[in-house]
């Protein structure tokens, strides 16, 4: 019988957790700050916004030509020592990640699609930590429930513009992309 391994006692790195969540017997887990997240079955709404997402971004990418692979929820984003955040869609811009790497070197785009159950996160505590990564100039945050996108862009200088968008085209650069928002959305 399978059974859970309780994670170690204190603040775990990230290496701990790959090992703690490697030992469970099912679910999807994230790590924020130390802290175990246990991230729970979606509902279908959320898995259309997720696949829509990532075929959106896959589709521009390859008509733009680009060095950059688009990547569906279940891939890492490391943003320190103590947080792995597993967002619903990613863009990384670089060489070829390899097969058995858990997490992106370079996201250039995250989307996280909002929930009743984590949203304050997603508006709060991963809005500030991807940012932290050099690498990352959009966060896309979609929220079903308003059919409204918000997009969060580095500035030069460091700022964080952000903005709402419910329509209309959409250019991320860099990469150097289009995407129309209301495919973002999935089915209706």
């Amino acid at each position: 019988m399978c059974e859970k391994v309780e994670p170690p006692a204190g603040a775990m790195t990230v290496e701990q957790f790959y090992v703690w969540a490697d030992q469970q017997p099912r679910g999807r887990y994230e790590l924020n700050r130390s802290e175990i997240v246990a991230l729970v079955p979606e509902a279908i709404g959320h898995a259309r916004a997720e696949a829509a997402a990532a075929l959106a971004l896959r589709t521009a990418i390859q008509a733009a030509g680009l060095r950059c692979e688009a990547f569906l929820a279940g891939v890492g984003i490391r943003v320190g020592e103590d947080t792995l955040y597993i967002p619903d869609a990613t863009v990384n811009c670089g060489p070829a990640v390899g097969n058995d790497a858990r997490a992106l070197p370079a996201p250039v785009i995250v989307v996280e699609v909002t929930s009743p159950s984590t949203a304050r996160v997603d508006t709060t505590d991963k809005l500030e930590d991807y940012f932290r990564l050099p690498s990352l100039h959009h966060y896309l945050q979609i929220d079903l429930h308003r059919r409204a996108l918000f997009h969060h862009r580095r500035q030069e200088g460091g700022g964080i513009l952000s903005t709402l968008l419910r329509g209309g085209a959409l250019a991320l650069d860099p990469p150097c992309i289009t995407i129309m928002v209301e495919d973002l959305f999935g089915i209706a």
